[in-house]
């Protein structure tokens, strides 16, 4: 079997984590929240686009460039625990928990970098 082949049986085997993270404006305590499959690997992909200033949420943006990166703290809030029926989709119980998430803190308005749904 070719490497790449034995890469990706590997993957399938055993997923990364999947979860719900925030990333927390230290300064003026504003979070913004999300969710993954891969919850370390989309954490850095938000850390990528906001160090290059390309980051989809413009307060998010306008904040980071701001204050500087130091003064954000990115942490993953909960995984999603893993389910070993091959038949299993994530994506509708990482939804519910980062609801539930978006519930709790009400990252929304002074608190967050969410608008509410209408």
């Amino acid at each position: 079997m070719d490497r790449r082949k034995e890469l990706k049986l590997a993957y399938k085997q055993n997923p990364p984590p999947a979860g719900v993270f925030q990333i927390k404006n230290l300064v003026n305590g504003k979070i913004f929240l999300g969710s993954g499959l891969d919850v370390q690997g989309i954490l850095n992909r938000h850390r990528s686009q906001l160090k290059f200033k390309s980051h989809r949420n413009k307060a998010l943006q306008q904040d980071w460039n701001e204050y500087g990166p130091e003064q954000f703290s990115c942490e993953v809030l909960e995984y999603l625990e893993s389910n070993d029926d091959p038949g299993y989709d994530a994506r509708g119980d990482l939804t519910v928990l980062e609801e539930l998430w978006l519930e709790k803190l009400q990252p929304y308005g002074e608190k967050g970098y969410h608008k509410l749904k209408s």
